[in-house]
């Protein structure tokens, strides 16, 4: 199993990407580094040896965060396009990167190919809720969607609470601005109308206030309104996490409170720190494909490696492939020739 990773992506780049993967390596996981040869050799000295299951792939060029998505298409060597061509080739089975998601998601589907039936690939996160875990997606790689992309993230969402989280019958809700049908934009008004025809539990719209009841399993929107939850839900964690710390820091009762308390701080990061899931994968790509933040650390590079090991392990980009199969099939001898 060996795990391709974009050095040159991110905003701590390449130390963070060669950190992460260094430790992933020293514990036993294959990793090729994907970057300038001479700079990824640099930063690698100051680790000492360097282990067995780790190697360097060169490549010249790098699709930067104010490059457009489209820059990958003629950045032929950048690091991203060479990381999706080693797992085009079968030198690798999966991709890391903290870059562009733009360019990332082009360089996916370009290079490695989308699975059939799936038009758009989507980014999925898992939210923590109240009673477990709810996946939300798309939560970056299509800014607009139609309403069949929105079918088919219910559709990928669906086989991935099943078959990740382990919810047997998963919920989906479709976000909106009211639980009635009629409400929301054009959009979410002819979405919930083809979502109701898919077999799915689909459940109807569900609200902003929703989003952590637990009321759902999955929750489908475009990329646009997704990634204002993903990162207005990180926002608040850390928001939320400082305001108990300074609370329990402010005299030496409340420290020796904080100490005592503070198994239960660690496992609140655990669940709620975005450098503890590391990376959300871009479902409907032909392999592993992971998306971390643009801020990742080492440790979120080498928590996103874990997740990418995980995801390739269970072969679960396979499973959704024959997923989405059998669920189309279904659709259409319930639905007829109209059921796309």
């Amino acid at each position: 199993m060996q795990i391709a990773v974009d050095a040159m992506g991110g905003d701590h780049a390449p130390r963070a990407a060669v950190e992460g993967a260094y430790q992933a390596a020293v514990e036993g996981t294959q990793i090729v580094l994907v970057g300038d040869r001479a700079r990824l050799e640099s930063e690698l000295e100051s680790f000492g040896e360097r282990p067995r299951l780790l190697s360097i792939e060169h490549a010249a060029e790098v699709v930067t965060m104010e490059d457009r998505p489209t820059a990958v298409r003629k950045k032929r060597q950048s690091s991203i396009r060479v990381c999706a061509r080693l797992v085009k080739e079968g030198r690798a089975h999966a991709v890391v990167s903290a870059g562009n998601t733009g360019a990332a998601m082009i360089a996916a589907k370009t290079v490695i190919g989308s699975i059939p039936g799936v038009d758009r690939p989507a980014l999925a996160a898992v939210f923590p809720v109240l009673g477990g875990r709810t996946v939300v997606l798309d939560v970056g790689a299509n800014v607009s969607a139609k309403a069949g992309h929105l079918r088919q993230f219910a559709v990928m969402g669906h086989f991935y609470a099943q078959d990740v989280l382990g919810t047997p019958a998963p919920r989906v809700g479709l976000m909106s601005v009211g639980e009635e049908e009629g409400k929301g934009t054009d959009l979410a008004r002819e979405a919930f109308k083809v979502l109701q025809r898919t077999g799915l539990n689909f459940v109807g719209n569900v609200e902003g206030g929703d989003v952590f009841s637990g009321e759902v399993d999955v929750i489908v929107c475009d990329g646009f309104v997704g990634n204002v939850l993903l990162k207005s839900g990180e926002s608040l964690a850390g928001y939320l996490g400082s305001l108990m710390r300074d609370a329990l820091q402010g005299s030496w009762r409340s420290r020796l409170g904080y100490l005592l308390a503070k198994p239960a701080f660690d496992e609140y990061r655990k669940k709620t720190h975005w450098s503890e899931y590391g990376a959300v994968p871009l479902l409907g790509i032909r392999a592993g494909f992971f998306i971390a933040h643009g801020r990742s650390n080492a440790r979120a590079i080498r928590n996103a490696i874990q997740r990418s090991v995980e995801f390739c392990e269970a072969e679960l980009h396979r499973k959704i492939r024959h997923k989405v199969a059998e669920l189309h099939d279904q659709e259409k001898s319930l639905l007829g020739d109209g059921w796309e």
